[in-house]
């Protein structure tokens, strides 16, 4: 852990020589670069508490019934990079402060599961836990983006115990099907597909949220055909 944090000093360091002349960016180095190895400290540790939580419920569900509900979970932690383009586009104080309170995504996890209803499921079961507080649950199987993507998103907060004191620490939470991921996972590389002319990108974002509803009829599908060998539902 203590290279991958070097590593990030070392990766904040020269983005910041892109935005602050040379002497701005040492200062800055040796006033933050302690609190922000820490700061990411603490996301990697609250990543760690959010992905037990799954995971213990994974296990606990799967009493219930044949298979897993969750197929798979993914985590990470920004780049140095990423959170400084986010703190321009936010515009916000440059601090790590500022920076713990005003972005929420810097720690988060996906989990991938098999069907729709397992996704508002296992939502539901962690936002019941009492060491969890919502701050924000963003819907978008019931509202996909314009582009087609779906997924649940939740920002919640949780403690995180320290040697000697208890921290609270946000994470950013999408759940989403397997259908959901892999359209999602392609957009993200076809989206950055470069030379494209408008009129080409028009036809793209056409064919792609085309191909988002065929995958949401997948999974409604899927579900129909789940609920019916489950509960003899038609």
């Amino acid at each position: 852990m203590q290279r991958i944090l070097a590593n990030g000093i070392e990766s904040l360091e020269a983005a910041l020589r892109t935005r602050l002349n040379t002497e701005e960016s040492r200062e800055w180095i040796r006033e933050q670069s302690r609190p922000f190895r820490e700061l990411m400290s603490y996301y990697r540790c609250a990543l760690m508490e959010v992905e037990t939580k799954f995971r213990v419920l994974n296990e606990e569900l799967s009493l219930e019934g044949e298979a897993n509900p969750i197929d798979a979970i993914e985590s990470r932690l920004k780049t140095p990079e990423s959170i400084l383009e986010k703190v321009d586009r936010k515009g916000i104080e440059f601090s790590v402060e500022a920076i713990e309170e005003h972005i929420d995504d810097i720690a988060g996890i996906r989990v991938i599961c098999s069907f729709e209803s397992d996704v508002y499921l296992i939502a539901e079961s962690l936002l019941r836990q009492t060491d969890v507080q919502l701050i924000e649950r963003i819907d978008y199987i019931a509202n996909p983006k314009p582009s087609g993507y779906r997924s649940l998103h939740l920002v919640i907060a949780i403690p995180i115990f320290l040697y000697d004191e208890k921290k609270i620490m946000k994470v950013e939470v999408q759940l989403r099907t397997i259908s959901m991921n892999f359209w999602a996972s392609l957009e993200h590389q076809l989206r950055y597909k470069k030379n494209l002319s408008d009129e080409e990108a028009a036809a793209v974002a056409a064919e792609l949220a085309d191909l988002a509803e065929t995958a949401a009829d997948l999974d409604r599908r899927m579900q129909i055909l789940r609920n019916y060998l489950d509960d003899g539902e038609e």
